[in-house]
């Protein structure tokens, strides 16, 4: 027992109230200092506008040029082979790029890059905007996705760090949102704009609106996503590796994407694609072995990450595989023009708008296993009624069916990217992000590569039956879904 005027020196602190404590810290949002918490709740939603405006910007730019390439195939009397680098070289670009900048936002801050990646999409937008020639729009466009995959690659991040767990998924749900409003506006706002004005002004409109976007953005979005001086000091950033993922990851994504224009069993598809396994196979073994690589493999190890990447790239090869075949169908098979066809398909970006949020919120209380399970179940079975779609069908068939794959997409979407961006630590959400938006780009680049090889291949054997190519395809990408379905039952947390 210690005497009288020799108080008790104090113990060694208990570690696990500290590992307590500390994980109570990192499961809160950064508040400036002397700043009330009802403010700081006011601007967590200035937040989510001013990265909403970037999702909804690039999900807008991209959609939109894909309406209007024959308009400007037209302008500039070029050849479709030609005028098609419009849109490849902006997805290959986004996706070899995505690892990159998310690994540059965990070293350097997600603010400073997210901004960055504003002012170039803006920038580029006006040189698109102004291109004289084919090959300016182009490079303009390569340009353009540059700043793409800034914003892509440390938005989930810079909501993941700016909410607290239990609002983290109705935050990516109402994300997911402006993702899906942008699909489903693009194609009309595009085809208005270019016939009232000129196909320049669809890259003209991001001009004000890139510029209030980078306004908000620098307003409040958080210092404390300026920079994580820590790892910046003891983390550099992996170069090589960085260069040989984004060469093996082009090398594949051409090759998925022009395969069906080339040839599957071409020479250039085939080297594409034997450059992409061995270039990747290269990347994976310089990660092992350096301290700091770009891609941290360990965060595979987490079931629940790797299960989420997984599903999202099964979701995603579905979800572009309806994208691919359902204009077939409706403009060929059924011989609707295109503005009916259209106005049919809004059916389902509608749908997943409206139930991505609420969806996202669900997932908060009850975590996401539930949610991310029935949502790719009803995928499936959305699927499935779509492959049974014939000459016959009629429009509250199509339309309902259509609207059941917004409603499984909706629901399986914001729980499963809340359980990825959740399951990664602080220090690695951009990279977490980075992995998220590249599955999404992957799947899209699989989903249209796997459907038209299965559309071509069926109509060479069936004597061009659009109908029975078109049914093949869904039943296949049905199955899939259903595979997605089973590893969100088997690897989500509850």
């Amino acid at each position: 027992m210690a005497s009288a005027g020799h108080p008790t020196k104090p113990g060694p602190p208990d570690i696990s109230k500290v590992e307590k404590i500390k994980e109570t810290q990192l499961k809160q949002p950064a508040v400036r200092e002397g700043a009330p918490r009802v403010q700081y709740r006011a601007q967590q939603w200035w937040i989510l506008i001013s990265v909403g405006v970037g999702t909804f910007m690039t999900a807008l730019d991209g959609s939109v040029v894909n309406t209007v390439l024959p308009v400007i195939r037209e302008h500039f009397a070029s050849d479709v082979a030609a005028i098609q680098w419009v849109v490849v070289v902006y997805l290959l670009v986004i996706s070899g790029l995505l690892l990159t900048f998310g690994r540059l936002g965990d070293i350097y801050g997600h603010k400073p890059v997210y901004m960055t990646g504003f002012v170039i999409f803006t920038a580029a937008s006006a040189l698109c905007g102004l291109a004289p020639t084919a090959g300016f729009l182009v490079l303009a466009r390569g340009f353009q996705a540059l700043g793409a995959s800034m914003l892509m690659a440390n938005s989930p991040a810079i909501l993941t760090k700016s909410f607290p767990p239990q609002q983290r998924g109705q935050a990516l749900g109402l994300q997911a949102t402006m993702t899906y409003l942008g699909l489903t506006v693009g194609p009309s706002l595009g085809g208005w704009i270019a016939y009232q004005f000129s196909w320049r002004y669809i890259f003209y409109i991001n001009l004000p609106v890139g510029l209030a976007a980078i306004l908000l953005s620098y307003r409040f979005i958080p210092s404390h996503l300026s920079g994580d001086a820590e790892h910046r000091g003891h983390e550099q950033f992996d170069k090589l590796g960085a260069l040989v993922f984004m060469a093996g990851l082009v090398a594949l994504l051409l090759g998925l994407n022009r395969g069906h224009d080339w040839g599957w069993t071409s020479t250039p598809i085939l080297g594409l694609l034997l450059g992409s396994i061995v270039l990747l196979a290269v990347f994976v073994t310089l990660e092992k072995r350096i301290p700091h690589p770009m891609l941290d493999l360990s965060l595979f190890r987490n079931r629940i990450f790797s299960t989420s990447v997984l599903s999202a790239l099964l979701n995603y090869i579905a979800v572009y595989s309806i994208i691919f075949l359902m204009p077939f169908y409706l403009i060929q098979g059924l011989g609707l023009d295109s503005a009916h066809a259209g106005l049919l398909l809004t059916a389902q970006p509608l749908v997943m708008a409206v139930v991505a949020p609420a969806s996202g919120t669900l997932s908060d209380r009850i975590g996401a296993r539930l949610p991310a399970t029935v949502g790719m179940l009803i995928l499936s079975m959305a699927l499935f009624l779509l492959s049974r779609l014939g000459p016959g069908s009629e429009t509250f068939q199509i339309t309902g069916s259509l609207a059941l794959a917004g409603l499984g997409i909706g629901i399986f979407v914001s729980p499963n990217n809340s359980a990825l961006m959740g399951s990664a630590p602080r220090h690695r959400q951009g990279i977490a992000a980075g992995v998220l938006a590249t599955a999404r780009n992957v799947g899209m680049v699989l989903g249209v590569g796997i459907a038209g090889a299965v559309l071509s291949t069926v109509l060479a054997q069936t004597n061009q039956d659009l109908f029975a190519a078109v049914r093949t395809g869904f039943i296949l990408t049905a199955a899939t879904s259903l595979v997605g379905g089973l590893i969100s039952a088997l690897g989500q947390e509850k």
